[in-house]
């Protein structure tokens, strides 16, 4: 969803860093072992309200990683300059590539010495925080007394706490809203130039889509002679093209929900039938025969063909997201309509802006008031677009009418590369409010803007999403093995009757081996989380 990687190659910390005594300030930040943290000590520097937060500086060392080789130049976005003039509290950044990441965070969660501050939900899971909660601090004090922004935020969008609070109860990590997000996610993209080539209208239901797919494979409609039309294809069977079933499963958990309730929707009939389909239209040839075996570059070689275009059909976040040069053939339509007459549109009712663990500060810190006034600055409007895009003045205009537009990007950068070098983007915390995203006026031709609109395809037939549930820690030591084999033996049996039919006749022994293998405590595990999340207050 946009989250792309920069120009250079850029990695601050290595593994002696890690182990590295943390930097003594005026106020205090050290390090030592995070299983006896230090009380804090409030400092008559330390200013409760307003700016400065402290009156002499204090440096926090704060670790984010970012995609691959997009560096540090974020952190010359002149509002983070500004906010460390501003409030005395100076930043020593410690910027890992994901490339390095997965290493390095195991020598750290061994070593238990952590930089103050971690930002960003990349950095650490779910799991990593719940099995190492003695290094995080609790939070909810800190929020209550210290973060007036955030404070007010989860009062106005109260999924930011449900999303935010662990299963014991407590906050040890903040949230984000991004700004101006989609309800749907990924959506029905067709070409366009060969249903006009063939006198085709855009199908709007699943018969609709098998004539039209089998009108792409039969009736050239690439104009080259030749039989070489892919009507679909993706990278295994992804499971947006089963969204006219009612099956749509944005958090990959093969879960949904249905009259208020969580489903494991591999075990339902809507899931049987939309394989029965499936299989129809691959027996036809009407999907890449190569649908399991190939990997994501030769999908990629297809979608922008050097010579032709070669794919009629798919599902993507914007036309122009995957199909390079042909871009401009294709264009989003609306959900297909499923047997039932329904649509069914993957992403959130409340908006795809959502996240948890954009901001933790550790037990290693012994000024957390410092750092939760510090990350309490970026739950303000016109700091949270700014992390989102960039700063104002440099990427973001704002008008005199109150309004904010975005700047084009330099020559030969697309805006979404520009805005990733200019800011956070998707990671660290945010807040925007409803009433202020009436405020920017975004561009409806590209980026950001354009899937607004095409969100407007499909936003009112969007599904209440299976949430992103909070885990235990006892929970997380099943989950791998009963999640490793359960959606294997799903993916593999699903790959088996998609290519060769069979499925009425392999049904009963398929629930069966399910249930062997601990389907009932999976969902047992599942259902636990979802009660926990939907009772937060």
């Amino acid at each position: 969803m946009g989250k792309k990687i920069g120009k250079k190659l850029f990695t601050k910390m290595s593994s002696v860093l890690l182990a590295s005594a943390m930097l003594v300030s005026v106020v205090g930040c050290s390090s030592g072992t995070t299983n006896e943290t230090a009380e804090p000590t409030i400092s008559s520097d330390f200013n409760q309200e307003g700016l400065p937060i402290v009156n002499k500086p204090v440096t926090l060392k704060v670790l984010t990683v970012r995609w691959g080789n997009m560096g540090d130049t974020f952190t010359q976005n002149q509002w983070l300059k500004d906010l460390e003039k501003d409030s005395n509290v100076k930043i020593e950044w410690q910027v890992m590539s994901s490339n390095d990441w997965g290493e390095q965070k195991s020598i750290m969660l061994a070593s238990g010495t952590l930089p103050d501050i971690i930002l960003g939900d990349q950095v650490f899971s779910d799991s990593d925080i719940v099995n190492n909660l003695s290094y995080f601090r609790p939070l909810d004090e800190y929020i209550d007394s210290y973060m007036p922004n955030l404070k007010a935020a989860m009062e106005e969008t109260p999924d930011m706490k449900k999303i935010s609070t662990f299963p014991d109860g407590k906050i040890y990590s903040m949230p984000t809203r991004l700004p101006s997000r989609p309800k749907s996610r990924n959506q029905p993209v067709i070409n366009k130039a060969w249903l006009d080539k063939l006198g085709l209208k855009a199908p709007t239901t699943t018969e609709e889509l098998y004539q039209v797919l089998k009108a792409f494979r039969e009736k050239d409609p690439n104009g080259n002679g030749k039989k070489d039309e892919i009507p679909y294809t993706e990278t295994g069977l992804n499971v947006d093209f089963l969204n006219p079933f009612g099956i749509t499963d944005i958090n990959a958990s093969s879960m949904i929900v249905q009259d208020g309730k969580p489903v494991f929707y591999p075990t339902t009939d809507a899931y049987k039938e939309a394989l029965i389909y499936t299989n129809k239209l691959y027996s036809e040839g009407l999907i890449d025969q190569e649908l399991f075996t190939q990997d994501n570059t030769m999908t990629s070689a297809k979608w922008q063909n050097a010579d032709i275009s070669i794919v009629g059909f798919s599902n993507q976040w914007t036309p122009d997201a995957v199909f390079g040069k042909w871009s401009d053939q294709y264009e989003a339509i609306a959900p297909i309509a499923g047997p039932d007459g329904k649509r069914y549109q993957p992403g959130d009712p409340g908006g795809m802006n959502l996240a948890r663990n954009e901001l933790l500060i550790t037990t290693s810190c012994t000024v957390p008031e410092v750092a939760a006034r510090w990350a309490d600055q970026f739950y303000s409007n016109e700091a949270s677009i700014q992390n989102f895009w960039g700063a104002i003045g440099t990427v973001i205009k704002k008008n005199d009418d109150g309004t904010y537009t975005l700047m084009d990007p330099p020559a030969g950068t697309s805006a979404d590369a520009w805005y990733w070098d200019q800011s956070l983007r998707d990671f660290g915390p945010k807040y925007v409010s409803p009433s202020f995203e009436e405020k920017i006026k975004l561009n409806p031709q590209a980026g950001d803007g354009l899937k607004l609109q095409i969100d407007q395809l499909g936003s009112a037939d969007v599904t209440t999403p299976y949430p992103k549930v909070m885990y235990n820690a006892e929970e997380f030591q099943e989950l791998p093995t009963l999640t490793t084999d359960i959606d294997g033996y799903v993916a593999t049996m699903r790959a088996q009757w998609v290519t060769k039919g069979g499925i009425e006749e392999g049904w009963d022994a398929y629930i069966k081996k399910l249930n062997e293998m601990g389907l009932e405590q999976l969902l047992t595990i599942r259902n636990n989380a979802f009660e926990r999340y939907m009772n937060v207050k």
